[in-house]
């Protein structure tokens, strides 16, 4: 038998079909791009994510570390009226406070006065001076004094009225020490907010009027950011109240606006504010003024007025309004 020959048979290397040098080269190259691209695209999702991280930290920052200005007067300049110099500390001890005590002669009834976010003890577009001055023809003793995140010293933080509350629950143990049997709470804006905070667990005061009401809470908060920047509620909230703690330390859950807005309080309390608030939507001043019992409780909404400034758009009334509402207060002494 002559021996088989093979071939006849397929020639096969053992080998995959090799591609050439230019295909290795073009195919190296479109996978080297596909992950550039991927890097960039993740690099510029990651960038935005800590922009728009930053940008939330900011408006924590500043909500934490509002821009006030220095005192500029004094009552005895502003309005000739004779005062003094005090320093008390805040309910709790935490610090120091500085304001101005301004007599009424044989009076046994202070206002304490309580200014808003970003201004001092003279909030001078209320005017405060003027109301100051006003108290005083009305035979009360004032106390006038900064909240920590205006002090003219070892300035703070705000906190939505957290360690403000307890610094005015100091400027209304200062009023009692001074003998006052009467003591009127008169707040603005946050200031508003930090009494009615404050209100909760005092028994000493007697009356608040509420200018203009402003209550951190979620809801004014995103109002209010949304004034300035376009911006999603969620996550931007969450964001928000996840840094707060960080710059202030302070919670949104430790201000107890839920507890707030449905307190019926036992005195009397006036609620000021106009249709045209861009900070604090009216709605809140209407809800609040519907829990109170008190016969003495009354609200006034005027139509076409803007935050805290209801008082330079209708003076006449709005100190007739006061004047009504103060002759009616009781002491709790007396009750």
């Amino acid at each position: 038998m002559s021996p088989t020959t093979r071939s006849d048979l397929p020639l096969r290397s053992g080998l995959k079909d090799t591609p050439p040098p230019q295909t290795r080269i073009l195919s190296a190259r479109q996978v080297s791009l596909k992950h550039i691209l991927v890097a960039l695209l993740l690099s510029s999702l990651f960038f935005l994510i800590f922009c728009f991280i930053v940008l939330h930290g900011y408006i924590a920052w500043v909500l934490s570390n509002p821009n006030v200005a220095p005192l500029y007067s004094n009552p005895k300049l502003s309005k000739n009226l004779a005062y003094e110099d005090v320093f008390f500390p805040a309910a709790d001890s935490s610090r120091m406070m500085q304001g101005w005590y301004i007599p009424a002669e044989h009076s046994t009834k202070t206002i304490v006065f309580s200014h808003g976010y970003g201004a001092n003890r003279e909030e001078p577009w209320v005017p405060m001076y003027d109301l100051a001055h006003y108290a005083n023809r009305l035979n009360y003793n004032v106390i006038m004094f900064d909240y920590g995140f205006a002090a003219q010293t070892s300035k703070e933080v705000a906190t939505g009225g957290k360690k403000e509350a307890e610094q005015l629950l100091g400027a209304i143990q200062l009023a009692k020490q001074r003998g006052a049997e009467e003591i009127v709470v008169w707040g603005f804006s946050m200031g508003a907010g930090t009494a009615l905070q404050a209100a909760l667990t005092s028994k000493d005061i007697d009356a608040m009027i509420l200018d203009s009401t402003f209550l951190l809470e979620p809801d004014t908060m995103y109002h209010n950011i949304r004034q300035h920047i376009d911006l999603p509620r969620h996550p931007s909230l969450e964001i928000i109240g996840l840094l707060l703690p960080v710059l202030n330390g302070t919670s949104m859950r430790q201000i107890p606006y839920t507890e707030v807005k449905a307190n019926d309080y036992p005195f009397p309390t006036l609620f000021i504010h106009g249709t045209e608030d861009e900070k604090a939507p009216y709605p809140i001043a209407e809800k609040l003024a519907e829990n109170q019992t008190n016969a003495a409780s009354d609200v006034w909404i005027v139509q076409g007025s803007h935050h805290e400034m209801i008082f330079r758009e209708h003076p006449k009334e709005y100190l007739r309004k006061v004047s009504k509402f103060l002759s009616s207060v009781e002491p709790a002494k007396a009750k």
